[in-house]
């Protein structure tokens, strides 16, 4: 392999790592950002849906759209975007402190509009790269996010607690780091070219297609099980299992964040039949979110939250894959749409799990079942939570197993 190819694979991987950053910088600063500003849990939640709703905008303009663009001058200008985000969040509450969330709002918009084109366009990018197994070089890609995400959190821990919250702003300025170097080997490194539709007819026409709607509908549903998990573990394992926070972001949340870099890791090293592993994983995950909501014994709910991360861990890297290899024409267009896919399933499926949980404390009749139950009102509504959250994992092995017979046809 050429040093070039060894660059752009690196510069590749480290552009995931900003991923990882893009996606867990702002929930580890929210109890930071709550006691130094004041900024209400609505409004720091809603920073996470701008993240979502601006990353599922750029999958959609890249989806109709991929021909207008210059692939090659956009996926190097992705770590400079993401880098001047966090520039934006980090300076904004110095030069402006009247106006803090202001600022925060616009850098999460900045470096989600870059975590958008990374997620359309860093795939295929890799996909272009020659290799001996490319459904192997597409997990190790992705194990680099959940590894990632492991980092983020332990650095974000470990930062503020030597040198306290009122540093925030030079945790973002370290992590702004990852993308700084990513530009730099991206600028050392040449992109090869990758196909798109000459024409949003084109785009159109493979709209048309029922099998690109339904790999669309897998990874919506990979995305659900992946993240509906990832979100909720923390407080589903604090307030349902009745186990310390402390503990159960040690055991339970970090768990699952390396249980997913580890499943992705043992595909990328030793996988093969892609769809076989789909189908096992979500079975897997149906099974662990089936004992999370129904054991009454706690630390068994804690180990099957954490253990779903090794069972979702290919659900979305494994469905870019078998959608690759079934549209080969489809180019950016295909991962444009999948990453759409995605992101909707890992929006819509986590809120759709506040709202039955919100549901069940609220019927009037709650109380009674609680009580039947040995559990408050709030532990019987997550676990309602919890049990709904498996319909997606679920669903998810009849569309699997629909390409594991067609691939033994």
């Amino acid at each position: 392999m050429s040093p070039k190819i060894k660059m752009l694979k690196y510069a590749c991987y480290t552009a995931n790592l900003t991923m990882s950053v893009v996606g867990n910088l702002s929930p580890v600063l929210f109890l930071t950002f709550r006691s130094l500003y004041g900024i209400s849990y609505s409004l720091l939640g809603l920073l996470i849906l701008v993240n979502f709703v601006t990353q599922l905008t750029i999958d959609l303009i890249f989806s109709f759209f991929s021909h207008k663009f210059n692939i090659p001058k956009t996926v190097k200008a992705i770590p400079i975007i993401a880098a001047g985000g966090f520039l934006v969040y980090a300076v904004w509450p110095f030069v402006f402190p009247n106006s803090v969330y202001v600022g925060l709002v616009i850098g999460t918009i900045i470096f989600s509009f870059a975590s958008g084109l990374n997620e359309v366009l860093i795939s295929p990018v890799i996909a272009t790269i020659p290799s001996d197994d490319p459904d192997r070089e597409m997990s190790k890609l992705h194990s680099v996010y959940a590894w990632g995400v492991v980092a983020v959190v332990a650095i974000s821990t470990l930062f503020l607690l030597i040198f306290g919250n009122e540093n925030w702003q030079w945790l973002v300025v370290v992590f702004m780091l990852v993308p700084i170097a990513s530009s730099v080997m991206f600028f050392k490194s040449e992109i090869p070219p990758m196909e798109t539709p000459e024409r949003v007819s084109g785009v159109v026409k493979m709209l048309k297609n029922g099998g690109v709607w339904l790999c669309v509908l897998a990874i919506f549903l990979g995305g659900a099980a992946e993240c509906t998990m990832a979100q909720w573990c923390s407080g589903y394992i604090e307030k349902a299992l009745g186990i310390s926070k402390v503990w159960g972001d040690l055991l339970g949340v970090a768990m699952f964040a390396l249980m997913l870099g580890l499943g992705r890791t043992l595909y990328a090293n030793r996988g093969k039949n892609i769809e076989r592993v789909l189908v096992l994983g979500a079975v897997g995950a149906t099974a662990c979110y089936l004992v999370a909501a129904l054991s009454s014994i706690s630390w068994v709910g804690l180990v099957a939250c954490a253990f779903t991360g090794l069972c979702v861990s290919m659900l979305w890297p494994g469905n870019l894959v078998v959608a690759s290899n079934r549209f080969t024409q489809g180019g950016v267009f295909i991962y444009a749409l999948m990453a759409a896919g995605g992101d909707l399933g890992a929006s819509v499926a986590p809120q759709l799990v506040g709202v039955i949980t919100d549901f069940i404390i609220a019927f009037p009749k709650a109380e009674g079942w609680a009580q039947a139950l040995s559990l408050t009102p709030e532990q019987l509504g997550m676990k309602a939570g919890m049990l709904f959250g498996a319909i997606f994992p679920l669903l998810a092995i009849f569309v699997y197993l629909r390409f594991l017979k067609s691939k033994n046809r």
